[in-house]
């Protein structure tokens, strides 16, 4: 069976492992995961990631970060999906907790978070939001 929304795959197993106290969450790999994954560790919700040369396909390691015992990301939402694409300018980008959380954008200049897309002026697909 084909997957049809894979980015909304992998929060679910990111939220689901975190509820259960999971150290690490495994998925198969691709490119857009993996972009997706790098904004999160580049701000500090999660601890790292891997690749993993596999047959027959790679897989992608996700540590995941906890603080006082209590997940680091406390609400993790998929925005546009495949049913309902949703895109805004740079302008209309979307503010998470007044600043505190961030969105995923994909964009033209590659997937980054909605402070970057503002200051660089680049609109896009709102992937995800997470507090």
């Amino acid at each position: 069976m084909s997957m049809q929304d894979p980015i909304a795959d992998m929060l679910t197993r990111i939220r689901n492992a975190q509820q259960a106290r999971h150290e690490t969450v495994e998925m198969e790999y691709s490119k857009h995961r993996e972009s997706v994954v790098r904004v999160l560790r580049d701000e500090g919700y999660l601890s790292g990631y891997e690749v993993e040369e596999g047959q027959p396909c790679n897989i992608l390691r996700i540590t995941l970060k906890y603080h006082e015992e209590k997940p680091v990301i406390d609400r993790l939402r998929r925005v546009s999906r495949p049913g309902l694409r949703v895109y805004r300018g740079a302008r209309d980008l979307p503010w998470i907790r007044g600043g505190l959380g961030i969105a995923v954008v994909s964009t033209s200049h590659g997937v980054m978070t909605d402070h970057e897309a503002r200051k660089g002026g680049h609109g896009g697909e709102i992937l995800c939001t997470v507090e």
